[in-house]
């Protein structure tokens, strides 16, 4: 029976890792990342910060309007690299946007952008990207 319960315990255990590392989706992100808040507070000023944030490193991918439709857009992947879905808003919260952004990942090619942007810069910028999802 001990031996049962431990496999049990084991199987809930790695259950969780794969939640943690983003349900097989290749993102690494820790098991607390959807109840993390961004600290940025949103204003006009980060908004604009934001865009130009996004501007800068995103939008080649994820396109001008965030649909994306990008120069440099896998078209298989556009549904899921479109920022702008009400539907996808709920399994991406500001914690989760974050860690995306920050450790980036493989498959499919995602970088990672804690060595070029501050972790500042990437809460700016998770505002920004959270300012595009359609309303539901």
């Amino acid at each position: 029976m001990a031996v049962r319960r431990a496999g049990v315990c084991a199987l809930l255990w790695f259950g969780s890792l794969a939640l943690a590392a983003g349900q097989g989706t290749g993102w690494q992100l820790p098991a607390n990342a959807a109840d993390e808040k961004n600290p940025v507070a949103f204003t006009d000023a980060t908004l604009a910060n934001g865009r130009r944030l996004y501007r800068e490193n995103c939008r080649r991918c994820h396109g001008p309007q965030g649909k994306g439709n990008g120069s440099d857009a896998d078209p298989r992947l556009k549904p899921r690299m479109d920022l702008t879905s009400a539907a996808r808003a709920e399994l991406n919260p500001d914690g989760v946007v974050f860690h995306k952004i920050w450790r980036g990942r493989e498959k499919p090619k995602m970088p990672a952008f804690r060595e070029k942007l501050t972790r500042e810069e990437v809460w700016t910028l998770v505002g920004f990207v959270q300012s595009l999802r359609e309303k539901s």
